[in-house]
């Protein structure tokens, strides 16, 4: 009776430890899909060691000085800055009126499978121009930036060298791109006096377009995805423009900002973390915003064609003025200078100002798009508008900037 009753104990006793493993294993599986399921995008873990090669500039856009400069002409990755190209052909687009904001682009395997981050876009799948457009400021989506490279150029590689050929257009000597998106390419290189040239040309070029770098979040498929530049609406005058990351190139930026008349262009290259990186760009902009011009005495950044790019006709870099109707499109050309409040700005309104004699051609042409005109309020009936840069402190709050979160 003895033996028989020690052994139905051990029996129960045997199922009970059988039980819990079994409860154990289910709960760390459940937890591990749960994980899976909503863990954010992949973050780097770096040593003291990790010192990706540093550059810098701060450019007063009115003036055309450098007023900060620490090896800006020296070769670098871009990672993400990339995409601040692949916008400004997407806007040449829009301009010309060749694609539309809700014109709707097919999404190519290849586009599907590449690497974070990204929107998740499958293969059939379609996406609008627009919300390419949300994607590729705020998540930094590396599918939408291929998607919109075979839309207007058939294949990646193709608008990568359309790119390439946009950026000497442009002055950028130092750059040549290989892919739309800024993921690892030994070949993707470029300079920060490059990027704060890039930076100032697309807001000069496209005012109104140029406003989407200021969105602090866009919703798509359900799904929240924030801005990953953290100076927004936290950083008094900053208006974009865009970050990028690779193990390569460090943590890199691109900033615009806008104060008492004055305007300056950043850019850092290589920072060792998010937050290193935005503390510099916050040290730079304080430092030297201070001694930007109040007047343009240079003219805004446009392209220098030799004519050989049979996608454009030659553009001379001249002061401000309407543009011809070209292959590039007509008018948001030199149309962004005017006074800004230097207030934060998760979505700016374009308003009109008293300028230049040819800006009301140019205001007249940014009307005429109904579609692109929904970024925009009400302009003013002064005679002679130009659009200029007025900053709203709707959605500024509660941005919820998660410390450590990076872009490729």
């Amino acid at each position: 009776m003895g033996a028989q009753g020690s052994r139905s104990r051990w029996l129960a006793f045997a199922s009970v430890v059988a039980a819990l493993t079994i409860a154990v294993a289910s709960s760390d599986a459940a937890q591990a899909r749960a994980k899976s399921k909503h863990e954010a995008r992949p973050r780097a873990i770096h040593g003291p060691s990790y010192h990706p090669p540093y550059a810098a500039i701060v450019i007063d856009d009115k003036s055309g000085a450098v007023l900060h400069d620490v090896s800006a002409n020296e070769p670098r990755h871009p990672a993400s800055l990339t995409k601040i190209m692949t916008l400004y052909l997407l806007f040449e687009q829009l301009e010309a009126g060749t694609l539309k904001l809700d014109t709707v682009l097919p999404v190519s395997t290849r586009a599907s499978l590449q690497n974070p981050t990204k929107l998740g876009l499958k293969p059939n799948q379609t996406i609008k121009v627009e919300e390419a457009i949300l994607g590729l400021v705020t998540k930094s989506a590396n599918d939408a930036a291929v998607v919109v490279a075979e839309a207007i150029s058939g294949s990646e590689e193709e608008f990568a060298a359309r790119m390439t050929r946009k950026a000497r257009a442009l002055g950028m000597s130092g750059t040549t791109y290989v892919n739309a998106s800024g993921l690892p390419a030994e070949a993707q290189i470029t300079t920060a006096r490059d990027q704060a040239m890039l930076g100032r040309a697309i807001q000069h070029r496209f005012p109104v377009y140029y406003q989407y770098f200021s969105t602090p979040t866009f919703r798509y498929k359900g799904a929240e995805m924030r801005n990953h530049n953290h100076l927004l609406g936290n950083v008094k005058g900053v208006d974009g423009i865009k970050t990028g990351y690779t193990e390569a190139s460090g943590y890199n930026l691109t900033s615009s900002a806008r104060r008492d008349d004055k305007h300056i262009v950043a850019v850092v290259l290589g920072g060792t973390s998010n937050g290193a990186r935005d503390a510099r760009m916050r040290q730079l902009i304080e430092e030297h915003i201070i001694r930007a011009a109040l007047v343009r005495t240079v003219p805004v950044v446009a392209e220098i064609n030799d004519g050989t790019d049979e996608e454009s006709p030659p553009v001379l870099a001249v002061a401000p003025a309407a543009s011809k109707p070209d292959a590039m499109g007509e008018g948001d050309a030199g149309a962004a200078e005017g006074k800004a409040e230097a207030v934060p700005l998760p979505r700016p309104r374009v308003l009109a100002a008293t300028a230049e004699e040819n800006g009301s051609k140019q205001a007249a042409n940014t009307k005429s798009r109904t579609r692109a005109a929904r970024l925009t309020a009400k302009a003013s009936t002064s005679s002679t508008p130009q659009a200029v840069y007025t900053l709203t402190q709707s959605q500024t709050r509660n941005l919820d900037r998660k410390p450590g979160s990076f872009s490729y």
